[in-house]
C-alpha cells in the first residue's frame, strides 16, 4: 500500500512538471490580456495620453509573442497526443490459443487482488513486462478495469481506471521453465497491474513516453529536413529534452516504487519457488544468447530463419546443463511439465516468435528478397524461408562453408605454378609465403562493405582480419572433408556449425589453422588433412 502511494506521488510530480510547463507557456498570453484590458479600460496607456504610443507598441509586441507561443504550445500538445509511442513488437496470444495460460494469470491476479491483464503476448527476448495499450488502438478503447478491492482507494478509484495492460512474456521462459516456475516468475509482473490501473500513473507514463518519442522524432527531422525547417525541429527537440530532464528523475522513482510495491504484493504467491525461477532466468538468458549469436545469426545471414528457436533454447540449455557443473540438477527439471504446454499450438507460436526474432535482431524482412541483408551465400532468386533443425547442417552450415570457401578462393587467382594445384594446396603455399596479412585485409574490406550495405544488430563482437581468414580457411578445409566423404556438417547447440568425423565433433582443427594463419606454418594442417584422408590437390566443390 505504501509503495503504491509512493508511486502515485511520483506520478503526480511528473504531472506537475507538465502543469508548470503549461503555466510558463501561458504567461505571454496572460501578459497580453492584461495589456489589452488595461488599454480598453484606460488604465494602461489611455487614448490621447503622452505614453499611449509606447503602450500600444507593447500591446502589439506582447500579443504577437503570445500568439506565436500559443500556436507553438498547441502544436506541441497535438504532437504529444499523436506521436507514435515506442512499443516493443510481440506476438499476440489469443485466449483461445492459450486458455490455460490465461487461467493461470487470472488466478495470480485474483490471489493478489489486482486487475488481470487484458491480453498476453510473447516476445523473443528474456524479459517480461506490462505494456500499456497505445492510444487509439482497440485495446486502449476497451472498457477500463478497476483496481483490486483492497487497493482501490489508494490507487485512485475516484476516477475511471485506464484499460488493463498487456502481459508480455519472454518466449524462452515459456519453453525452458516449468509451469510452477513461470507462475512464480510472473507474479510480481502481474501485481503491477494495480499501479497500471491508477489514472495518475498511467497518464505520467504516457507523458514521459510521448516526450521520449518526440525527442527522437525531432532528432530525425533535424537531420533529414530541409535547412529552413531545421531550426523548428531543433527547438522542438530542445523543449522535449528539457521537459524530459525535469521529469525523468520522478519517472524513474515512480517505476522503482511500482516495482517495489508489486514485489511486496507477490510475496504471498510462491515466494520460495521464485528464487529458483530467478536462477532459471540467468540460465535461459545464457542459452538464448548463445543460440542467437552462434546458431540463428549465421542462418539469418544467408536468408534462412530457424523456425523453432524456442525449441532450440531447450536443446541448448540441456546441453549447457550437461557440460557446466554449475548447472547440475537443472536437467532433472525436464521431467516436470513445461510452461509451453499451456499453449494450444506451441509449434505454430514458436514459428511466429522465431520470425519476429529475425526481424528484430537481424533487421531483415523475410517477406522479400534482399541479397544485401541475406549476406554471403544467399541466392538472390530465393525468398526467405524457415529451416528445420534437422535440415540445418545441409541448408545452413554447408552453404556457409561453401560461400566462405568461394570467397577465399576468389582471392587466389591462378598463376604459373599454382594453376594446376587444388585450392586447400594453393592457399597453404601462399600462407607459407607470408600472404596472410594481404588476404586478411581483403576479407575485412569485403565484410565492412557488406555491413555498410546491410546494417544489422551487432550480436557478435567485431573480428580481426586474421580471425576472418581463419574462419574462411576452416570452411575450406571442412568443404574438402565433406566432399571426400570423410566428414559431414553438424550443429552444436552452443557453438553453432561444427565438423563431424565419424559422427564425432573434431575440435582439433583450430590449432593447425591458427598456426597456418598466424605463423605461416602449414605443416600441422597438412598433417591433419592427411590424417583425415584429404588430398590437397583435389578440387573443392564451390557454389
Amino acid at each position: 500500500m505504501a509503495g503504491g502511494e509512493a508511486a502515485r506521488q511520483r506520478a503526480q510530480a511528473v504531472l506537475r512538471v507538465r502543469g508548470a510547463a503549461l503555466a510558463v507557456a501561458a504567461l505571454p498570453t496572460a501578459a497580453a490580456a492584461v495589456l489589452v484590458a488595461g488599454g480598453l479600460t484606460g488604465h494602461l496607456g489611455a487614448s490621447g495620453s503622452a505614453d499611449a504610443p509606447g503602450w500600444d507598441a507593447a500591446r502589439w509586441a506582447v500579443s504577437a509573442v503570445a500568439v506565436l507561443v500559443l500556436l507553438g504550445v498547441l502544436g506541441f500538445g497535438l504532437l504529444l497526443r499523436r506521436v507514435t509511442l515506442p512499443q516493443v513488437p510481440a506476438v499476440p496470444i489469443a485466449e483461445s490459443a492459450a486458455p490455460e495460460l490465461y487461467r493461470m494469470v487470472r488466478d495470480l491476479a485474483e490471489r493478489m487482488d489486482v486487475p488481470a491483464p487484458a491480453r498476453i503476448a510473447l516476445t523473443p527476448d528474456c524479459d517480461s513486462w506490462l505494456e500499456d495499450p497505445l492510444p487509439g488502438t482497440p485495446a486502449a478503447e476497451a472498457a477500463p478495469v478497476a483496481p483490486g478491492r483492497a487497493h482501490a482507494d489508494a490507487l485512485g478509484r475516484d476516477r475511471a481506471a485506464p484499460p488493463a495492460p498487456t502481459l508480455v512474456v519472454g518466449s524462452p521462459f515459456m519453453w525452458w521453465m516449468r509451469v510452477a516456475e513461470l507462475r512464480a516468475l510472473l507474479a510480481p509482473v502481474v501485481a503491477g497491474t494495480a499501479c497500471s490501473a491508477d489514472p495518475d500513473i498511467a497518464e505520467a507514463r504516457r507523458f514521459v513516453r510521448a516526450l521520449d518519442a518526440v525527442l527522437g522524432l525531432a532528432a530525425d527531422r533535424t537531420a533529414a529536413a530541409p535547412a529552413w525547417r531545421r531550426p523548428g525541429s531543433a527547438l522542438l527537440g530542445r523543449v522535449a529534452g528539457l521537459l524530459l530532464r525535469r521529469c525523468r528523475g520522478h519517472a524513474a522513482e515512480m517505476e522503482r516504487a511500482v516495482a517495489s510495491w508489486a514485489s511486496e504484493q507477490a510475496r504471498q504467491v510462491d515466494y520460495g519457488l521464485r528464487i529458483a525461477a530467478q536462477e532459471q532466468v540467468g540460465l535461459a538468458y545464457a542459452g538464448w544468447d548463445r543460440l542467437l549469436t552462434r546458431v540463428a545469426l549465421p542462418a539469418w545471414r544467408i536468408g534462412r530463419w530457424p523456425g523453432r528457436l524456442d525449441a532450440g533454447v531447450v536443446s541448448a540449455l540441456t546441453e549447457l546443463s550437461r557440460r557446466d557443473r554449475l548447472a547440475e540438477g537443472f536437467e532433472s527439471r525436464l521431467g516436470e511439465r513445461p510452461a509451453c504446454d499451456l499453449l494450444e499450438e506451441p509449434g505454430r507460436i514458436d514459428e511466429a516468435v522465431s520470425l519476429l526474432a529475425a526481424r528484430l535482431f537481424h533487421g531483415a524482412d523475410p517477406d522479400r528478397t534482399d541479397r544485401g541483408r541475406a549476406g554471403a551465400g544467399a541466392d538472390p532468386t530465393e525468398r526467405w524461408a524457415p529451416v528445420d533443425w534437422a535440415d540445418y547442417p545441409v541448408e545452413v552450415v554447408e552453404r556457409i562453408w561453401r560461400a566462405q570457401s568461394d570467397e577465399l578462393v576468389g582471392l587466389l587467382p591462378p598463376d604459373g605454378q599454382d594453376s594446376h594445384d587444388g585450392p586447400i594446396d594453393r592457399l597453404l603455399r601462399r600462407l607459407r609465403d607470408g600472404a596472410a596479412e594481404e588476404l586478411a585485409s581483403e576479407l575485412t574490406s569485403r565484410r565492412l562493405r557488406a555491413a555498410a550495405a546491410a546494417p544489422e544488430f551487432q550480436l557478435q563482437p567485431p573480428r580481426t582480419g586474421r580471425d576472418l581468414l581463419a574462419e574462411h580457411l576452416t570452411a575450406l578445409v571442412s568443404c574438402a572433408a565433406v566432399d571426400c566423404g570423410a566428414a559431414r556438417a553438424g550443429l552444436d547447440w552452443l557453438d553453432g556449425p561444427v565438423l563431424l568425423v565419424g559422427g564425432v565433433r573434431r575440435s582439433d582443427l583450430a590449432a593447425p589453422v591458427s598456426l597456418a594463419v598466424d605463423h605461416g606454418d602449414d605443416e600441422p594442417l597438412r598433417a591433419w588433412l592427411d590424417d583425415i584422408g584429404i588430398r590437397v590437390e583435389k578440387p573443392v566443390r564451390l557454389p
